[in-house]
């Protein structure tokens, strides 16, 4: 049976409207107005769609509960303000987070996350009781705790895979603590150079993963072979800051900082770009993109607080002055009033979650290659907020 038949039988269809611009049902921003620089980073809905995860400059990953009006996937008007119903505060900048793939509210010991921040190892976080289940931990060559840049459970949750400076490290998640196994991205200087920013899976049984670096690659290696580099992809004009495959594994993207191309990569045939995708990214920040569980859609915020819409089942166009073939959005729709740097598919019903916000300065900063900091766009307000879009047919 194929993998998109398995999906059928599994999960319902999805139906989008993107001919008309999505509504606006529910949202967060009081908790964030703390003070300016509070801005988000990023938003991910949990896989069985029952709330969604946070991250922000105060450095607390927040859980906020799906509005019971919201599972129809129709708008509702009315409602009132999202209010996280569990926070959880890091002590230091939180790099990465991301959900256990098989969690579901129905069985408590699956609703957990990971995190990974500043100087600290990476926390197992239980998402029904706030508190740190376990931890995993790395260290240098002098026995110190080395914070991972991302994190990622593999397809089926057995391993955790944390990216390093040309490095990956691997734990078995049942076993926290400092037992784990390294894969260099490089040997003898030949391999995949600079730190390892993001980690995508392939959903296919093909067993490939995709690390993206901030050397402006992205290198496809070999679960099954022990992390053997398959091939590497060089063309991001920024460092690399998200990848993603699409859902039948054939295409992988990518994104990076201070670059406006998202890049679709053929898997079949490697090296080949097959398109860009253009969104306004003028930051070292990690803007988050996200594809449905169909494959047809993508999703991307930009620096003006628009969100754009691409529909992957149409032909690129190119011009006469360049050959690269560019994917034109069919939609893009104001969101924020900031800058828009999350933006994440629910995975069962047609609503979009978007974060805004960006780090404030008085004056214009600079850029350094350690932290997510940016300059301050001077033509706009400050938004810090999620906010929930329903995209299916609207009444």
């Amino acid at each position: 049976m194929s993998m998109e038949t398995d999906n059928e039988l599994m999960y319902p269809v999805i139906h989008y409207n993107f001919a008309i611009t999505p509504q606006q049902v529910s949202g967060a921003w009081g908790e964030f107005e703390s003070s300016a620089s509070n801005f988000l980073k990023g938003c991910k809905w949990s896989p069985d769609g029952s709330c969604i995860l946070t991250n922000s400059d105060d450095n607390v990953l927040r859980i906020f509960n799906l509005p019971v009006e919201l599972y129809t996937g129709t708008a509702v008007q009315g409602l009132s303000e999202m209010v996280s119903v569990l926070r959880m505060p890091e002590g230091e900048t939180i790099y990465d987070y991301c959900w256990y793939p098989f969690m579901s509210s129905l069985d408590p010991d699956t609703c957990c996350l990971l995190s990974s921040s500043r100087d600290h190892p990476i926390h197992m976080w239980d998402a029904f009781m706030g508190t740190i289940r376990c931890t995993y931990r790395t260290y240098n060559h002098l026995d110190e705790v080395v914070a991972a840049n991302c994190v990622s459970f593999n397809l089926d949750g057995s391993q955790i895979y944390c990216g390093f400076n040309k490095m990956v490290r691997v734990f078995d998640t049942a076993r926290p603590g400092r037992d784990f196994q390294e894969r260099p991205t490089t040997v003898k200087k030949d391999g995949q150079t600079g730190i390892i920013s993001s980690i995508a899976f392939s959903p296919d049984i093909s067993g490939l993963y995709a690390l993206g670096s901030y050397s402006k690659s992205v290198g496809v290696y070999s679960e099954t072979d022990g992390g053997q580099l398959v091939f590497l992809l060089q063309g991001q004009q920024g460092g690399v800051t998200h990848v993603m495959f699409s859902p039948d594994g054939t295409k992988l993207y990518s994104g990076g900082r201070k670059d406006d191309e998202i890049l679709c990569w053929d898997v079949r045939n490697p090296g080949a770009v097959l398109y860009s995708m253009m969104r306004s990214v003028n930051t070292n920040q990690r803007v988050y993109f996200d594809i449905d569980r169909s494959g047809q859609y993508i999703i991307s915020g930009n620096a003006d607080g628009t969100v754009a819409v691409w529909d992957t089942t149409l032909p690129p166009t190119t011009n006469d002055s360049s050959t690269e073939a560019t994917l034109q959005p069919i939609m893009k729709f104001v969101a924020h009033g900031d800058f828009v740097n999350g933006a994440s598919f629910h995975p069962s019903l047609p609503l979009l979650a978007t974060t805004s916000g960006q780090r404030q300065f008085e004056v214009r900063g600079y850029y350094s290659d350690n932290e997510e900091t940016m300059e301050q766009d001077l033509g706009m307000q400050v938004d810090n907020s999620l906010r929930i879009w329903a995209a299916g047919e609207q009444s």
